[in-house]
Formats: structure tokens, sequence, C-alpha cells
């Protein structure tokens, strides 16, 4: 164990005050908090500050106006092209003025539906320099998705661009929002569109503006100054991805974020001035949020921000081509990105041909990374491969292995330790510990640390819910356990935890299997409703590039289940498709395929990355029961 990180730990659960308080010191704050944590106010009570200031201006102000800030790179338009502090600091102040002029000040939300593209990280940090909160809607979102979010964030502003590409395709953004403004109760003054070489957009007289004429408008307008806000004045609102009925907006407050990030990045990351740091992610999502925009700026590094996909842009190599370009020195994606390379490249001849350069290690997220898929990373690259575990709800990693604290532990099927400022627990029914080895439920005990969520928008009693179950803990909705060696699992859902015949079996170990059969490129287990057992597990299984035709796999997954679980696991279904149904931050949607199998009717969710997919696996189904 990395006696830092065992230390740094029992810190700051023994005296979190002293430990947050120490943190703090390396945020700029216009007011100084006084203390680090009230129940009744939260974390840095009394503190005010801006969150663009610490993120652009006090870097160009200590001098490091010259370093660079912001890598674009874009291989689905061929564009590559950084900023500096500097520069950086006068793109936020053009995007500012802009929405200043609008009329946008301290509080007034606004609503960005936007693709991958450097405007969009202007846009965010705009609104923070104003005070306002920003609502970043992933770009792509059907209109009756984007019209709930417009209704429940009520925006003064919508920022949007003519178009987004996804892979090779080319979706035109401006109808979508036509479409959520038409169906949508709240009405915003004004739309803000960034056209594109690649599609331009018609506007609509006198609600529409053009970006750039926007910007030269107010191109002699002075830099709006930075809005100092309260420490638990939210920076932003972000809704949960899948959403239904009332939405689920995660409010982010501007003190405990600034300085959570700003730790992490050090403490886990390993990352810090003048360091390059990649989160292949969307910023629509909260690891886009966290660690594309707004942690690597806090302290000082270099960030970088990529328009493409894990392959098809144009093929497999496009990670390590970027991260070798860009002397990425820590790399963070989800473990789906990684299984597509493999997928595509399983002898991982891109991999060998351009090398990973800089880099020191890689970081998983997203969902739940299985040792397959470590082991191939690890095994082709050479270097640590880390799976850790957060939410959105939390904002950063709650569970991890400390890198930047010299904690190097690392055991495939576990995402780490609890990060300092985290006490877990694992719960029975009735809220009480289990013993090690023993799956159940997974809580955190109150307070949260720093940059996680202290409420919903527009909707507490959702908010606490979450802390109903087991009073004093926030549950978390996953299962897992901890082992004798004090390494954490999480397993999955608690709803993935499927009873049958009365045996309590988790599909996450049973799809840790399934990867390790020969020709599995990834996989998912549900569980499907049945007469006799009550639930049986079903497998999906994609093969790997040059096994598609192999029919045999259904049969040898069925095999390895059983004869690592016994009979008891019930495995007697395996059903081999060209693609699982994934949304498009690469979580795959498990409870479509638990409702094809069902025979349930369901809408395709608005954050599916490809529509078809349920189609093709109902089908694939159908055939199955047929003969």
């Amino acid at each position: 164990m990395s006696e830092a990180y065992r230390q740094t730990w029992q810190a700051s659960i023994d005296d979190p005050e002293t430990f947050w308080s120490k943190a703090a010191e390396k945020i700029d704050w216009d007011r100084q908090p006084t203390r680090a944590y009230d129940p009744e106010q939260g974390w840095f009570p009394g503190g005010s500050l801006n969150t663009c200031y610490n993120a652009v201006d006090r870097h160009v102000a200590a001098g490091r106006g010259d370093a660079t800030a912001l890598i674009y790179d874009s291989p689905v338009t061929g564009a590559v092209r950084s900023w500096t502090y500097g520069e950086l600091l006068e793109e936020v102040g053009r995007v500012a003025a802009m929405l200043a002029s609008r009329g946008v000040t301290k509080g007034d939300r606004v609503v960005i539906y936007m693709p991958m593209v450097p405007e969009t990280a202007f846009a965010m940090l705009a609104c923070a320099r104003l005070g306002a909160i920003h609502s970043v809607v992933f770009g792509g979102f059907a209109a009756h998705e984007l019209a709930k979010r417009i209704d429940d964030a009520t925006p003064k502003v919508v920022l949007t661009a003519s178009c987004g590409i996804e892979g090779k395709r080319i979706i035109a953004y401006k109808p979508l929002v036509d479409d959520a403004l038409a169906s949508a109760a709240h009405q915003v003054e004004c739309v803000i569109v960034l056209q594109r070489d690649l599609l331009t957009t018609e506007l609509r007289r006198n609600r529409d503006f053009d970006w750039a004429e926007l910007r030269a408008a107010t191109a002699d307008a002075a830099i709006p100054d930075c809005v100092p806000v309260a420490s638990d004045d939210p920076l932003y609102i972000l809704y949960t991805s899948g959403t239904t009925g009332t939405p689920k907006g995660v409010v982010r407050e501007n003190g405990g974020h600034a300085v959570n990030l700003a730790w992490t990045m050090e403490a886990i990351y390993a990352i810090g001035p003048g360091e390059v740091f990649w989160a292949a992610s969307d910023v629509g999502w909260v690891v886009g949020h966290s660690y594309i925009v707004y942690g690597p700026l806090l302290v000082g590094a270099t960030t970088v921000l990529f328009e493409g996909k894990p392959v098809g842009t144009p093929d497999p190599g496009t990670f390590w081509r970027t991260i070798v370009r860009h002397d990425v020195k820590t790399f963070f994606t989800a473990p789906t990105a990684i299984r597509a390379i493999r997928k595509e490249d399983p002898a991982a001849a891109f991999l060998k041909d351009i090398g990973t350069g800089a880099l020191q290690a890689i970081f998983l997220a997203g969902e739940r990374a299985d040792p397959e898929t470590i082991g191939w990373a690890e095994t082709h690259t050479g270097l640590p491969v880390i799976d850790h575990w957060w939410q959105t709800e939390l904002g950063a990693p709650a569970i991890a292995s400390c890198f930047g604290l010299g904690d190097k532990r690392r055991k495939r099927g576990s995402a780490g330790f609890p990060v300092p400022g985290y006490a877990f627990a694992i719960l029975d029914e009735e809220g009480s510990p289990v013993p090690d080895g023993q799956s159940g439920a997974v809580a955190m005990r109150e307070p949260l640390a720093p940059c996680a969520f202290r409420t919903l928008w527009n909707n507490r009693p959702g908010y606490e819910k979450n802390f109903a179950t087991f009073p004093g803990y926030y549950e978390t909705g996953d299962a897992g356990h901890f082992d004798d060696e004090g390494f954490l699992h999480i397993m999955g859902r608690t709803d993935d935890i499927i009873n049958v015949a009365g045996h309590r079996l988790s599909t996450g170990q049973m799809e840790q299997i399934v990867a390790t059969v020969e020709g599995v490129a990834e996989c998912a287990v549900i569980g499907a409703d049945d007469a006799l057992k009550g639930m049986i597990p079903i497998a999906f299984v994609v093969a790997r590039a040059g096994a598609e035709n192999d029919e045999t796999i259904p049969a040898r997954v069925i095999a390895a289940v059983r004869s690592e679980l016994g009979a008891v696991a019930a495995l007697k279904t395996a059903y081999l498709v060209p693609q699982l149904p994934k949304t498009r931050s690469g979580k795959i949607l498990r409870n479509v395929l638990r409702k094809i199998v069902n025979g349930e009717s369901f809408e395709t969710p608005a954050t599916i990355e490809d529509a078809g997919v349920p189609d093709a696996i109902r089908e694939a189904v159908k055939a199955k029961v047929l003969t």
C-alpha cells in the first residue's frame, strides 16, 4: 500500500475540516471561506470565488499566458489547433461579451447544445465568468429530451451549432433546437448559432443570432470581469442521461467543485501545470465537464478536446496517434472504447506501430471495466490501466488507485480503493454492514466529499430519495463488495443482482467470465423473467474481428459460466449479435436487452448511439425462439 495514500485517506476521514481547508488553499478566493464544511451551508461556507478566473485568468496573471491550455484535435474534419492560456482568455472573454450583450447576468441559465468544438468549452467558461449557470445538453439528443431540459432549467439563451459529427454522420442540430423550442413551454429570449462549414443553417428572424456576426458586433466591447459567486452558488446543471419523466438535474456548486477537481488532478491523475491530460469523452457528460474543461485548466495543465471516435475516424489507431502527437501524460477513456479498439484490432497492430509516446497511465470509467479488457490494454501498452468509479452525482472519482499519491496497486475487476473524502459501506437490505467478500448495496457515509451534489434542480424530493433507504448514507444504486485486501469491487447496478430460484447472482460476475471466452469482444448479461425460477440469465455476445461467424461461441460462453459458477447460474441461452445497444457515452443499455427478451414494448432511448441495434437484436431473439 502507498503510505501516502493511506495517510491521506485517514486524514480526510479523521479530520475533514483540516484536510479540505488545506486543499482549498490551491484555489484563489475573492473572499476566504469561514470553514471547510457546514451541515446547512455545505462546503466552504462564506467563501466567494469565480471558477473561470481560477481556470484561466489566474494562470495568465501568474505569467503563464504563453503556456498551452487547450488542444483541439478533430480527425473527422482534419483540424488540429491549440490555444495558449492568453488566447483562451481572449476567446472566453469574447463569448462572455456576446452573452452579456444579450442580457445574460449572474444566476441566469444558458443551455449549451453543441458538438465537440472549442467554442463549447469557451461557452462553458464564459458562463462561469459571468456567474451564469450553464446546462450542457449532449449534442444530437432528441428534440423532446432537449425540450424537457429547457422547461426545467428555463434558460435565457440557447447556444447551438449548425451541426455535429458522429463518426461519419453529420447531424443537423438547428432543426432539433427548433422542434424543441416549438414544444417547450418555456420560451428563450434568443438562440445563438455557430455555423460550421460542413453544414450551414437558416436563422429565424428576431430570435436567432449568428455566432460569428455577434462576436464581430461585440469585438470592441471590454471583456467582462469575472463575477464573484458564493461557494454554494451553482456553476452548472447537468441532466443525467436517459432521464424520463421529471428531469434529474444534478446541481454542481462552484466552491466544492473547484477544490475537489484541483485536488484530484494531482492526487489521482498525477497532472500539474504544463502537463497534458486527455479525457476522451464528450462535454455533454460529467467526464467532459470535470476533466476536459474544468479539472485540467484549474491546475494549469493542457487539456485535449477530441472530436472523433475510437474506431472509424479513421481507424483503430486514432487514440494512440492522438496520444503521441500531443505528448499526453495521462489518458482517460471508457472501457467501451478500449473494447471497440480491441474488436477491430485484436493483435494491437496499430498500437505496436504507433506506440504510446509519453503516456504514463490509462484510466477507465463510465461502466465496469472487465478484467479481459484491462489485461489486453496492459499487455499491449505496457502501462498501468486503472479502472476507477464515480457518478454524475459525485462529479469526481470516489473509488480509484490514487496514481498521483504513488498508489499503483491494481486488481483486475476492482475499481480500487475509496478516494480520500469518501467513507464506503456495503450494506444488506436492513442497512447493516456485510462481511468482506459478500455482495450488498454500495453506500457512502454523509457528508459526501466536495464536488458531490447537494440538491437537484427544482427537485429536492428527488435528491432526498437518494438518502432515504439508509439514513446517514447516500445509496449509489450499485452493488458490490470489499475483498480481503480492501479492494472495492463494483459489480453493476443493484437491479443487476438477479434472483434465480432463490439464489442471488451477479450478472456482472457472469460478464466477467464471459469476457474471458476466446473470440468474445464484449458482452452483456441480463436477467429475464422466468415462470419457473423467477429470473434466468441471458447472455449477449459480440465477436472479435475475424470471429463473427464462429457459431461455437454461444455454447462455449454457456459452458464457461456453468464451469465457473456451477449449474446454479442457470445460463442456458447466449445470443451472438453484431452490436450491443449503447448510449453515445458508451454505456450498454441493459434495460433495453431485458425488455427485448421479456417481450416488453419500449421507447428507443434518446441517448442511444445506433437506433437500429435493438431491432436487430429483437430479430435474433425471435429467430432463436422459433428454432
